[in-house]
């Protein structure tokens, strides 16, 4: 879980997510989700940001019924297809989440 401070201390990463989202025309379920996933596991490193704000957009968007391919949201969150594919498995367990089947 997170505090509400977690929100100003990542409000840039934050701003990120939103403006992926926007490009990928999530709604604000997926959005939330995407929040939530994100400050619920946010890595130290600034590095590793990115790619669990990519794998926070994508997991946030499977589970709530609007799918986007790991290449769109790669591209919104401008990170490679394949650091999505390495993370958003282990993402969903964490949270305690299962992906709809295919």
């Amino acid at each position: 879980m997170y505090r509400a401070s977690d929100h100003r201390e990542h409000e840039e990463w934050l701003e990120e997510i939103e403006r992926a989202a926007d490009a990928l025309e999530l709604d604000g379920t997926a959005r939330s989700r995407a929040v939530d996933l994100f400050l619920t596991t946010v890595p130290d490193d600034d590095r590793s940001k990115r790619s669990a704000l990519a794998a926070s957009l994508y997991v946030g968007a499977l589970v709530s019924g609007q799918e986007r391919s790991q290449t769109a949201v790669a591209d919104a969150a401008d990170v490679s297809r394949l650091t999505i594919q390495q993370r958003w498995k282990d993402l969903l367990e964490e949270a305690g989440l299962e992906a709809p089947d295919w």
